[in-house]
This record gives C-alpha cells, sequence and structure tokens, in this order.
C-alpha cells in the first residue's frame, strides 16, 4: 500500500474511492503521568508521551490502511494527520486520507 501526502503518484492515474481515516485514543498510567509532570518544571522533552503520540500517529494509520484494503484501493493520497487533547494526558489521533485505485491503462 502506497501512503503519501500529496493528491497525485507521479506516473499513475488515479481513481478516487473515498474518504478513508483510522483513529485511536491513547494515554499513559498515572505513574507515568506524575513523572512527565515533574519534567515540566525544568523542561525537556517528554519522552514517554512522545513515545505515547508515535505509537497512536502508527495506529491511526494501519486502521486507515485496514479501511482502504477494504475499498479494494492501491493507495491513499493526501495523508493527513489530526490530533486533539481528549483529557488531561489523553489524545486522540486520527489519520485520514483519499482511498485510490490505479486505473488501467
Amino acid at each position: 500500500m502506497v501512503i503519501v501526502n500529496t493528491d497525485y503518484i507521479s506516473g499513475k492515474e488515479l481513481e478516487m474511492l473515498g474518504m478513508v481515516k483510522g483513529s485511536t485514543i491513547q494515554s499513559k498510567n498515572l505513574g507515568h503521568d506524575i513523572g512527565q509532570s515533574f519534567k515540566t518544571l525544568v523542561g525537556g522533552e517528554l519522552k514517554s508521551y512522545t513515545e505515547m503520540m508515535n505509537d497512536a500517529r502508527a495506529l491511526a494509520t494501519r486502521r486507515m490502511v485496514e479501511e482502504a484494503e477494504k475499498l479494494g484501493a492501491d493507495a491513499v493520497v493526501n495523508v493527513r494527520f489530526a490530533s486533539a487533547s481528549v483529557m488531561a494526558g489523553a489524545a486522540e489521533v486520527m489519520a485520514y486520507g483519499t482511498a485510490v485505485k490505479y486505473k488501467s491503462e
């Protein structure tokens, strides 16, 4: 499955199948939340949250691809990510794009 953030794939004529998306809501456990709150006092990267968001993006992307595969897509173009805080320590991540099929020549 080809996944790109452009609205085209070089050398391919595309037939649009529709929008596909995948999402997840992730949180860290209370121990990580407390530890990371102390880190905000001194500054620096919150590695536990960086890892959480990377995992969330990967899961959301996988779910988007699964939805595209159900449509018989060859690729997903114009892929975008969105995130939002749901509550303290929890975030939603969504991956979305347009599922496409390569046109036969």
